[in-house]
């Protein structure tokens, strides 16, 4: 054997011890973490649909009868309180107004009439020419007109407060919901031009009967507004006790929910219970040819075909249910 051929095998020799020398310390630089299989607490979720629905919803109803000639809003639009959003005539109205005001100007001539004559038979009783009895009806007749004209002017007050209550008035600020009215109808007094919804939103859930009982006033719930919305959090407010068509009616209090459309459904996991399951971090399964692996065991780890479930978040960490392929007590690694 030439001297360069032993030079060479020596080379590789060399080469080789150093690279299992470096073996282990790899091994300590990627070792891996481990997890002790241990079953946990999760909530058992219930999906349902609840239905926006306004705090308050309260007619605008028409404080007098006739007709509605004016109607200045649609579905859909806001309004304040106290706000005018119609106005009703009444004709009749309008014609003893007009009839009242003729009837003070007539009272108020015979008024400075008899105060004429009462002026003229003091001069006259001063002279010695007309009776006391005679200014005593003079004065008389001046009281009583004065209290006909006080009356009269009573009356209009009267009738202009009910013109005025023509004004349909907001009850409340919100959006108005339904006009079942138009302009050019005839209403009646207490009769509804619009509904007006305010005051905020909340979820109305219809659940069955069968979930009653696991139902707790103050549960955190979830709420999917939307197909690319985020889920977001409510607080189940109200829990009614009366039971219909097998359904428990519930309320619930939620921030950030569009109050533009009532009505509307939207998805709801509700809280009614709870389970125990194992649970194992999502990134330690591996899933290949259509089948989850997960590796177990502790200085020899091996991948083991497992069945995952439902998907959980907890303290921020996703986490998968495992059903079926480990036990408890179980070492799981971890990546």
């Amino acid at each position: 054997m030439t001297l360069k051929k032993i030079r060479s095998r020596s080379l590789r020799s060399l080469i080789v011890a150093l690279f299992t020398a470096a073996l282990p310390w790899t091994g300590m630089a990627s070792a891996q973490s481990h997890l002790e299989l241990q079953p946990q607490d999760v909530t058992e979720w219930k999906s349902v649909y609840g239905q926006i629905q306004p705090r308050r919803m309260l007619p605008a109803r028409a404080r007098l009868g006739g007709t509605l000639e004016t109607l200045d809003v649609i579905e859909g639009d806001r309004v304040e309180a106290g706000q005018v959003i119609g106005r009703v005539v009444d004709v009749a109205l309008q014609f003893r107004l007009a009839a009242n005001d003729a009837q003070l100007e007539a009272l108020r001539s015979q008024l400075a009439n008899a105060e004429t004559e009462l002026a003229r038979g003091e001069e006259l009783l001063a002279r010695g020419v007309t009776t006391v009895q005679r200014l005593d009806g003079l004065r008389t007749q001046v009281e009583v007109l004065r209290n006909q004209i006080a009356a009269a002017e009573a009356e209009g007050r009267v009738i202009g407060q009910q013109l005025s209550e023509g004004d349909i008035l907001a009850p409340i600020a919100g959006r108005v919901l339904t006009v079942p009215v138009a302009a050019g109808a005839i209403v009646m007094p207490g009769e509804s031009v619009a509904t007006i919804g305010g005051g905020g939103v909340f979820l109305r859930l219809a659940v069955p009967e069968r979930h009653a009982t696991l139902m707790r006033e103050g549960d955190t719930i979830q709420i999917s507004p939307g197909a690319e919305d985020d889920a977001i959090e409510g607080r189940l407010a109200r829990v009614y006790p009366q039971i219909e068509n097998g359904r428990v009616l519930a309320d619930v209090e939620v921030e950030g929910v569009d109050d533009r459309l009532v009505d509307a459904r939207v998805l709801v996991r509700l809280p009614i219970g709870s389970r125990e399951a194992f649970l194992v971090p999502e990134a330690a399964l591996d899933h290949r040819f259509g089948l989850d692996y997960l590796s177990l065991g502790g200085n020899d780890p091996r991948e083991h075909v497992v069945q995952v479930g439902d998907t959980h978040v907890v303290d921020g960490e996703t986490m998968v249910e495992i059903l079926a392929g480990v036990s408890a007590g179980d070492i799981v690694v971890l990546p």
